[in-house]
């Protein structure tokens, strides 16, 4: 489990193929999108490390930005549990040495999976050994999979393996099955399947000040992201800026009443006191949802809902010990 572990070693990025050099060369790898490094991205992660220090070599990770389902169809594509600045410490926390980010363009998409194996494991990373996923597609026509790789290993002088299967509660963990309790706002189940609480984090930018007007003053921290995995009005922990899980209430969507924006986005209200947040960095951690978002017929409304919300909020803190 990630929970409460320290970080103490460097892990390297590499963005692009253009990128790799004669030593990155002779590695244990494994491929895929890793939303959410959850505990069966945690158990592939760790029989690669084991498998890396068989072979005395370094472990590196191949992931996508964007994901390729984000590319193909952004608007309806699954949302993102984490994104890559959140995935990089949980990968570091997972002893990974090296995270190879391919951009997922064109220029990728139309590379068969033979010319994606020679270019990327075998010429770009010399891979000595590959942990691969059995639901796993590449290659232009999505021809590559565990039986491909598993065809040339000869031919390139690679050993390939599946990737172990970790269930919980007697089915497998999986992104899709986090992504369906987020929804249903399950969080104790979120943790069992992430290994640690879900959280949200960015960095506080300006909006339009409407927090205020409204007697609740809220952080704005962008998603980067076109849907969110959570949608409506939660109470929440806030850590950063010298905070440590301070309550508050936190609205993650597209702000109807006061203008939908495409792209949801996460204003966070601190329920005691009032910081300067502006350019800080803060983690959000989800704890209870109180409602859905709506739209309002008029800021006044607004106004009274929040102060509900805020209320309900208090109640359930006090109920919850």
């Amino acid at each position: 489990m990630l929970l409460g572990l320290e970080l103490s070693r460097f892990m390297e990025l590499i963005r692009g193929r253009h990128n790799l050099e004669p030593a990155h060369r002779g590695c244990a790898v494994t491929i895929g999108a890793f939303d959410g490094v959850h505990l069966g991205h945690q158990s592939v992660l760790t029989h690669l490390t084991e498998e890396a220090a068989k072979r005395g070599v370094p472990t590196t990770v191949v992931i996508f930005e964007p994901l390729p389902r984000e590319y193909l169809r952004p608007l309806e594509a699954p949302p993102r549990i984490t994104t890559l600045r959140d995935k990089w410490p949980l990968l570091e926390a997972c002893g990974v040495d090296r995270v190879l980010c391919l951009p997922f363009n064109e220029r990728l998409r139309q590379l068969s999976a033979r010319e994606f194996v020679e270019k990327v494991f075998v010429e770009g990373l010399g891979v000595q050994y590959l942990a691969f996923g059995d639901d796993f597609r590449f290659g232009n026509r999505r021809e590559g999979d565990l039986e491909y790789v598993r065809a040339l290993a000869d031919e390139f002088g690679y050993a390939v393996a599946p990737t172990p299967t970790c269930e919980v509660g007697g089915e497998r963990v999986s992104s899709t099955r986090i992504r369906k309790a987020l929804g249903q706002a399950d969080f104790e189940a979120a943790t069992g399947l992430l290994g640690r609480p879900f959280e949200m984090s960015g960095r506080v930018q300006h909006g339009q000040k409407l927090g205020r007007q409204l007697d609740t003053p809220t952080a704005n921290i962008a998603l980067h992201r076109i849907r969110s995995p959570l949608q409506g009005v939660y109470v929440v922990n806030i850590s950063g800026a010298g905070m440590r899980e301070v309550a508050g209430v936190a609205n993650v969507g597209v702000k109807p009443t006061s203008g939908s924006s495409l792209e949801a986005t996460l204003e966070a209200h601190v329920l005691e006191g009032s910081p300067d947040l502006y350019g800080q960095r803060l983690t959000v951690r989800f704890v209870h949802k109180l409602r859905d978002e709506k739209k309002f017929p008029s800021l006044d409304a607004l106004k009274a809902q929040i102060a509900a919300d805020k209320a309900n909020a208090r109640a359930w803190l006090r109920n919850r010990g």
